[in-house]
């Protein structure tokens, strides 16, 4: 099974839950390491004074061939994916990818522990308040596939 993890940067979690979902089997896609020699996308690299860049700039920058590249893999890596899962917390990028999967593709959110309500959280799949609810609801994801 292809999964693929919505989250952000700033998660320091993140990085466990995709090596604890591999430890399982599970084929995860990293944007921090989306390809080989590839520690993803830092806006610094076009650009270090990236964090005053006006709109006009920022609509300029997603065109980059840095950002263009990226976009592509992560992408890529969406379509081809059998889940989604949001690991929280999470900024806007993430809940866009799991935005387009919802519908198309099996979906999941892991909780922070925060519990902020979110009541369009209601479209996904699952809500795993842990991991252990999280990889249950996988381990019968895998199953499911296996049985059709």
């Amino acid at each position: 099974m292809k999964v693929y993890i919505a989250s952000s940067w700033r998660n320091q979690y993140q990085p466990e839950v995709i090596k604890k979902l591999r430890d399982r089997g599970y084929e995860v896609y990293d944007f921090r390491h989306p390809a080989e020699n590839n520690d993803g996308l830092k806006w610094a690299e076009i650009d270090p004074a990236w964090e005053t860049w006006s709109a006009s700039q920022f609509q300029k920058a997603l065109l980059h061939p840095l950002a263009e590249q990226e976009f592509k893999l992560d992408m890529e890596a969406l379509k081809a994916a059998d889940t989604v899962i949001l690991v929280l917390p999470c900024g806007r990028s993430a809940h866009l990818e799991l935005g387009y999967a919802v519908g198309r593709k099996s979906t999941a959110i892991l909780l922070d522990g925060r519990n902020e309500p979110e009541l369009m959280y209601k479209m996904v799949d699952h809500i795993a308040r842990d991991e252990t609810s999280l990889f249950n609801w996988l381990w019968l994801q895998c199953s499911k596939d296996r049985l059709s």
